[in-house]
């Protein structure tokens, strides 16, 4: 039996539908797709080079992760932001980011700490803005800012725990972006990240726990003013 050769120019769906999940994910985490908008599949296949079945697979994952919503009778479309939803995604942020925390600070090795150390300190060192914008925040210290974060509690023992606090970290970022794009500037918080490191390499599991529930506070507090303006 002759062996079938894919075109260079085929890939599997599973690729494709994880590309597409990428670039929309990416979207709706940066509000270029606003909250609320609906999602006409056949545009969304046609502007990302794929077809009906991999474009439906990436909504299902978005959907999943409560990004976008889906109903019977309106198709798909970006999961809305309220007020009422930042105050209870702050509570299950925090929450689980204390947890994952204390755990990190208590049972973390050598390694953990100098990751803590190393990851704060490139964060400090990364600029929040492009050079040649006051207004665009850097992708570099974006990234610099996750793994920060994420290397608080990358000692907590639990993947799937700290899977729950990078989807709610995705999360929250959604809802800053909404503050950026209303022109919210938020003060320079490099202390905050700093008093979280110091706390954390002091093995002081309940200061930690503090200061990341401040933290996202004071984050969560400039977006309000913005979804109390108007509604999303």
């Amino acid at each position: 039996m002759p062996t079938l050769n894919l075109a260079p120019t085929d890939e599997p769906k599973e690729t494709l539908a994880s590309a597409a999940y990428d670039r929309l994910r990416q979207e709706i985490l940066t509000v270029a797709i606003a909250p609320g908008e609906k999602l006409h599949i056949r545009a969304l296949c046609d502007r990302f080079g794929v077809g009906l079945s991999p474009m439906r697979e990436a909504l299902s994952r978005l959907s999943s992760e409560g990004l976008v919503s889906q109903s019977d009778h309106r198709g798909f479309a970006v999961a809305g932001l309220s007020e009422e939803d930042l105050v209870d995604l702050m509570k299950a942020r925090t929450w689980v980011n204390q947890i994952a925390i204390r755990n990190s600070v208590k049972d973390g090795d050598a390694a953990w700490e100098e990751n803590v150390v190393l990851s704060f300190h490139r964060l400090s060192r990364t600029p929040r803005f492009e050079s040649d914008s006051a207004e665009t925040r850097s992708p570099a210290w974006e990234r610099a800012h996750r793994v920060f974060h994420s290397s608080l509690i990358a000692a907590s023992g639990s993947r799937r725990l700290e899977q729950y606090c990078e989807q709610l970290f995705d999360a929250s970022e959604r809802y800053r972006h909404v503050g950026r794009k209303a022109g919210i500037k938020g003060e320079n918080r490099d202390h905050e990240h700093r008093a979280l490191m110091e706390a954390a390499v002091a093995r002081d599991g309940e200061a930690a726990a503090k200061l990341i529930k401040s933290h996202f506070e004071h984050a969560a507090e400039l977006v309000r003013k913005v979804l109390t303006a108007r509604a999303l």
